[in-house]
């Protein structure tokens, strides 16, 4: 027999489900944390930005030698993540540099990993 992860009647804690969707409509920011989580959900995208906490900074030959990418698709993989901001970087002479934008993210990323590896353990 098929397990079932619907609920089978219709109950809603109106008290509950009011605190949160208050608190919801608080934030401005959902549409751009979504974004977020949809830059990382790419696969290229999420090794560039796991590189770049294992190395403060990387050049752009740098990122496209570790992904196995040419350099204008590195560049515009890092062009999209520091879009969102989630990424800077600086100019030295004819190289482009990149690093994260801040801790907030490197946290994010080392979490997201920590997470993973947890599931797998217990898998």
């Amino acid at each position: 027999m098929k397990e079932r992860d619907v609920c089978e009647v219709t109950c809603v804690d109106i008290e509950k489900t009011g605190r949160v969707r208050q608190e919801l409509s608080k934030t401005s920011h959902i549409l751009e944390v979504a974004k977020l989580f949809k830059a990382l959900s790419d696969e290229t995208r999420m090794k560039i930005a796991y590189a770049l906490t294992l190395e403060d900074e990387l050049c752009v030959c740098d990122v496209a030698h570790i992904v196995g990418a040419t350099t204008a698709t590195a560049s515009h993989h890092l062009r999209h993540l520091k879009g969102l901001g989630l990424a800077k970087y600086r100019k030295e002479g004819k190289l482009v540099y990149y690093s994260l934008d801040d801790d907030h993210v490197k946290q994010l990323i080392h979490i997201a990993f920590e997470h993973q590896e947890e599931v797998a353990e217990r898998q």
